[in-house]
Order: structure tokens, then C-alpha cells, then sequence
């Protein structure tokens, strides 16, 4: 099987828009689409894949997944934001992530929120996750090599190749379905929040 050190570089575990890299000045969408195109380029599984296109933009706009735009330019948060989808987009859906930004959305609409502070939070742990990804993702070819290691078959290696990618699918899914367990869990928390509220005005 391919080296896993080639593997793991191929990902680019670390690519994200760092704030330094987002200009304070307000951009129009071709320049946001480049921007993400120019960041995330070596993630791309081929070169017919699209890393950010306007129909994209304008469906997470009209999917209210990041606060509107005006002028049709796009500030420093709504590169934050799309930044965030970008991350979101790959295993939720749009109603899921509209669901999990809400609340982010609705504070920066209504009051003073430190969304600059929160993104660096976020990078802060995906830096963590890199690291630790590389070691699960060694455990798990290692694993995948010994139980193939058992097989009294021929074309090992792509038995090796089929078993880690149900593996890495198997850990996946389970991820993603901790995942949707807390947006459903978010989505509750929102309802109740404003029923609170009201109750406590009256």
C-alpha cells in the first residue's frame, strides 16, 4: 500500500484561511471564490472539482447560512462564516448547518460577538485534530495489515486498501452521527431559549 506519510500530506490536514490571510477589507465574490480556491487547491480530489463557486455562495446565502451581505460585497465575517460551511459542507446538510451556525448567526445579528476569537478557537483545534488524526489513521493501517495478514487469499494489498477505507467510512459515519445526535440537541435548546425568555419579561 502507498506510504501512509504520502497519504497524510495528500490531505492537507492543516489547510484552512488563517484571519491574517483574510483582508480587512470587504470583498467582491470573485475574489472570495479565489481566495478559497487558491487555499484549498491541493484538497482537491481532482481538477474538474469545484472548491467554491457562486451557485454555491448564493444557495448558502439563500439558505441563510451566514448573515446577508451588502452591497454585494463580502466582509471579514462572512469569510469566517463560509470558511465554516466550507468545513460543515462535506458531511452535513444544509438545513444541519444552517442549524449549527444559527446561533452564531442570530449573535452577530443582535449583539456583540467575538466571531474573530471563536475562529481561532476553531483552527485551534483543528491543529489538534490533524495530530491526532495521523496517529488514528496509522492505528487503523496497521489494524487493516493485520487482520489481512489472516486471509488465506491472493491481491492482499487491495483486500489491505478495501478493508481501511471501511474502516476509516466505519469511523466516519459514527463521527457524523455524534455530530447530528448534538445539532439535534442544539436545535431543542433554541426553541426553549426564546419560550424562556418571554417568561421572563412577562
Amino acid at each position: 500500500m502507498e506510504n501512509t506519510a504520502d497519504i497524510l500530506n495528500k490531505l492537507s490536514l492543516e489547510n484552512n484561511i488563517s484571519l491574517q490571510e483574510m483582508p480587512d477589507i470587504d470583498l467582491y465574490m470573485d475574489q472570495v471564490i479565489q481566495l478559497f480556491d487558491h487555499t484549498f487547491q491541493t484538497t482537491k480530489r481532482n481538477d474538474d472539482e469545484k472548491v467554491l463557486t457562486k451557485t454555491m455562495i448564493n444557495n448558502y446565502a439563500k439558505g441563510k447560512l451566514f448573515i446577508p451581505i451588502k452591497n454585494k460585497k463580502y466582509s471579514k465575517k462572512h469569510l469566517i462564516l463560509i470558511s465554516l460551511v466550507y468545513q460543515l459542507k462535506g458531511s452535513l446538510s444544509i438545513n444541519d448547518i444552517k442549524s449549527t451556525l444559527g446561533v452564531i448567526n442570530d449573535k452577530l445579528a443582535n449583539e456583540d460577538f467575538e466571531l474573530e476569537k471563536f475562529y481561532k478557537s476553531f483552527l485551534s483545534i483543528q491543529q489538534r485534530n490533524a495530530v491526532d488524526f495521523e496517529k488514528e489513521f496509522q492505528k487503523r493501517v496497521n489494524d487493516a495489515h493485520s487482520e489481512v495478514a489472516r486471509l488465506d487469499e491472493d491481491d492482499r494489498e487491495k483486500l489491505e486498501k478495501i478493508l481501511l477505507i471501511l474502516s476509516l467510512v466505519n469511523i466516519s459515519n459514527s463521527y457524523r452521527r455524534a455530530a447530528e445526535l448534538l445539532i439535534d440537541q442544539l436545535k431543542e435548546e433554541t426553541i426553549i431559549v426564546p419560550s424562556t425568555a418571554i417568561n421572563k419579561k412577562t
